[in-house]
C-alpha cells in the first residue's frame, strides 16, 4: 500500500508542478538560475514584482496541498497515532519527494522537454548540474529530517482530536 501511496504522492507533486508552470515556463521563472532571470528582465518578458507575486501564490498552494496530502495519508489512509510511527513514514515520503523531484522533476522533465526553454534565454544552462543537484538534494534531506517532525506532530494531534 505505501509503494501506492508513493507514487500518488509524487503524481501530486507533479501535477501541482505542471498547474504552476501551465503552457508557459514564464510561469515558474522563479525556479530558474538568477542568470535566466536577469536575461528575462532585460528582454522585458516579465518583471520582478509578477514573478515575486506567482512564487508567493504558487509556494502557498503547493505547500499547502502537499502537507495537506501528507498528513490525510498517514492521518486518515494509514490512520497512524503515534509520533514515531507517523515521523517515519512522513520522512520516508518527504525523502522520496526530495529526490523525485531533483531526478524526475529537474533532471528528467525540466532538462528533456521544450516546455522549459524560456525564448532569448537558449545560451544559458538553466538545469542543474548531476553535482548540484545531489548537494541540493542532500541539504533538504536534512531540512525534511525536521519537517517530518512537523507533520508527525499534526497526526498526532489529529489522531488525539479524532479520539
Amino acid at each position: 500500500m505505501i509503494v501506492l501511496q508513493l507514487i500518488l504522492f509524487c503524481a501530486l507533486f507533479a501535477l501541482m508542478v505542471k498547474l504552476g508552470v501551465g503552457n508557459n515556463a514564464l510561469n515558474a521563472l522563479y525556479f530558474y538560475p538568477k542568470t535566466v532571470q536577469e536575461r528575462v528582465y532585460e528582454l522585458g518578458l516579465t518583471d520582478r514584482q509578477t514573478v515575486s507575486k506567482k512564487r508567493k501564490i504558487f509556494m502557498i498552494a503547493f505547500f499547502t496541498v502537499m502537507a495537506a496530502a501528507l498528513i490525510a495519508i498517514i492521518a486518515f489512509w494509514n490512520q497512524i497515532r503515534e509520533f514515531w510511527q507517523a515521523y517515519l513514514q512522513a520522512l520516508l515520503f518527504l525523502e522520496v519527494m526530495n529526490w523525485f523531484d531533483g531526478i524526475v522533476i529537474d533532471k528528467t522533465w525540466v532538462a528533456l522537454s521544450p516546455l522549459w526553454i524560456i525564448p532569448g534565454t537558449e545560451d544559458i544552462p538553466f538545469v542543474q548540474t548531476w553535482k548540484q543537484m545531489f548537494k541540493k538534494r542532500i541539504i533538504l534531506t536534512g531540512i525534511w529530517v525536521f519537517g517530518a517532525a512537523i507533520i508527525a506532530g499534526i497526526v498526532v494531534l489529529i489522531g488525539k482530536i479524532m479520539m
